[in-house]
């Protein structure tokens, strides 16, 4: 049962850099990151960013997508399990996307790697109101 319920979504960053020549192997390195910021009880907004680069020369080529996704919570659930809704339901958005803008500007689609976000360490610190760590 789905505890968030996506409302809208838009492309906030997108920046692809292709300054391959000729025929080179490269070697592909995937980077997430995502954060949800709730506001009350009954929606929240998260931010997904992936980033994808050759290994060796991030100048040879490199694409970053940042998404953004307004979410009305469905069920009061603990916040970790809307965190991972939230990531799914935006990854694969980020998905289409780097496949979509890399095919369509000449080279090989790039296809970003399935994440089980579930199996991932999450990092949790509550923002108060002034952006600052309540944790610390």
């Amino acid at each position: 049962m789905a505890n968030v319920s996506l409302q809208a979504y838009k492309v906030s960053e997108l920046v692809f850099n292709n300054k391959v020549n000729g025929k080179v192997q490269l070697k592909l390195s995937n980077k997430v990151s995502h954060n949800v910021r709730y506001k009350g009880d009954s929606t929240c907004e998260a931010t997904l960013t992936v980033e994808a680069h050759d290994k060796d020369n991030k100048d040879v080529l490199n694409l970053k997508i940042t998404l953004v996704g307004a979410f009305r919570i469905i069920n009061k659930v603990e916040k970790e399990f809307i965190h991972v809704e939230t990531f799914r339901e935006l990854h694969s958005f980020a998905k289409a996307l780097a496949a979509t803008i890399t095919g369509a500007c000449g080279v090989p689609p790039i296809i970003l790697q399935n994440i089980d976000i579930e199996k991932q360490e999450i990092y949790r610190f509550e923002m108060n109101s002034k952006g600052e760590n309540e944790n610390e």
